[in-house]
């Protein structure tokens, strides 16, 4: 998880992740995880994934500002982020798909660091 002070915005942390191979953006459809933006795109079932890392951002000035960015990667090695709101503004598709994967064990497997 962030631990610097340089990592705490998610323009950092998503430049830092793309920079280590995490380039693809991802949205949930129908309960998959999906591709964006690709010529072909692709989606993947919850046991077809493992979380990587994962990072929590709180609005300086306002609370409903909080939002969490997923690191993921794909069993066919495609890797990419996923963010959403937490709390009262969650995407509630997106936060059921990543509970599935945490219930199948897949999450947090912190190869990329």
């Amino acid at each position: 998880m962030q631990d610097k002070e340089e990592e705490r915005s998610l323009v950092n942390v998503e430049n830092k992740l793309k920079k280590d191979g995490f380039t693809q953006d991802f949205n949930v459809v129908d309960g998959r995880l999906q591709t964006i933006g690709q010529d072909s795109e692709k989606s993947y079932a919850a046991s077809e994934v493992t979380i990587v890392d994962f990072y929590r951002f709180e609005g300086e000035s306002n609370p409903d500002d909080m939002s969490i960015l997923y690191a993921l990667e794909a069993n066919d090695g495609i890797r990419g982020t996923i963010s959403s709101a937490y709390g009262t503004y969650a995407d509630t598709d997106t936060l059921e798909f990543l509970n599935e994967v945490e219930s199948l064990g897949k999450n947090l497997d912190k190869k990329h660091k």
